[in-house]
């Protein structure tokens, strides 16, 4: 295969709490070498995951993912046959994964990198940290997109992503690398109306843990012993209740929660 989902981006204020509550409930892990100055990065053992000071104009959210290629010529000869319109930016060696930025048609960016990256550091340069088994692991995030065929198609003639079987009635397209999956899923102004609406982008990330009774129980003891790390509160009835009913709505997801932030998060037993 030619691409590997191997990263994900938040972007915060609170990015050294947000870092504390994944290392605490997910068992996430961070390279000896993690430089306390920058921002948090962290691993499953398979996707590293990069929670960004937010900077000046920037929003707070979940902000991005991307590859890791065999051979970024091919990304880029495929998207000048067929997507003449896709931009790529070079990223400069600040970045410890992002060797180039681009985006899909829907304008959704991501980055690519690959095993040649001179600038790679942290957990990206770390194969021992990259080798460790997690039983709590990145499973999946989907994309709402106003064209999701469209962006579907794009990802799997351009990164090989294995196109999943899914059910007749369902809109979601699922693309998965082996261990990681990205749900493709159409934007719907009408799905917004009991909240806030919000715009086509990432929408939620998706872990898979061992047993989700226990998962609970370390939730329940993770908020007792710590009200920093506590999830933030979907606010009973209203637009937080309605929210909850679109996140739960994803194929996969069988227990639903947020970050401290509110980044929404979805887990399944594996």
């Amino acid at each position: 295969m030619l691409a590997k989902i191997k990263h994900i981006a938040i972007s915060s204020d609170n990015y050294a709490q947000l870092g504390r509550f994944y290392q605490a409930l997910f068992g996430l892990t961070t390279s000896a070498n993690a430089r306390p100055e920058a921002a948090v990065v962290v691993s499953d053992g398979y996707v590293g995951m990069n929670i960004n000071p937010r900077m000046v104009g920037c929003v707070g959210r979940l902000d991005h993912f991307g590859f890791e290629v065999s051979d970024p010529e091919i990304v880029y000869a495929r998207c000048r046959d067929a997507y003449p319109t896709i931009g790529f930016l070079q990223r400069p060696a600040t970045r410890p994964f992002a060797g180039v930025t681009m985006h899909d048609p829907a304008g959704n960016y991501f980055d690519i990198s690959y095993p040649r990256l001179d600038h790679r550091m942290d957990i990206y340069a770390d194969e021992a940290l990259q080798a460790q088994a997690h039983a709590r692991r990145i499973h999946h995030f989907q994309l709402r997109v106003l064209d999701a065929p469209t962006v579907a198609r794009f990802y799997r003639d351009v990164f090989e992503l294995t196109e999943l079987p899914r059910a007749a009635d369902d809109a979601s397209y699922y693309l998965s690398d082996g261990v990681v999956t990205m749900i493709v899923t159409p934007w719907r102004i009408e799905d917004f109306g009991g909240s806030n609406a919000e715009s086509p982008a990432m929408d939620h990330l998706g872990f898979v843990v061992e047993d989700l009774q226990q998962f609970d129980a370390d939730l329940q003891r993770l908020c007792a012993r710590n009200h920093v790390l506590v999830p933030k509160p979907w606010r009973g009835e209203g637009e937080g209740s309605s929210r909850l009913e679109l996140l739960q709505t994803c194929h996969y997801g069988r227990y639903q929660l947020t970050d401290p932030d509110g980044t929404l998060l979805d887990v399944v037993q594996g």
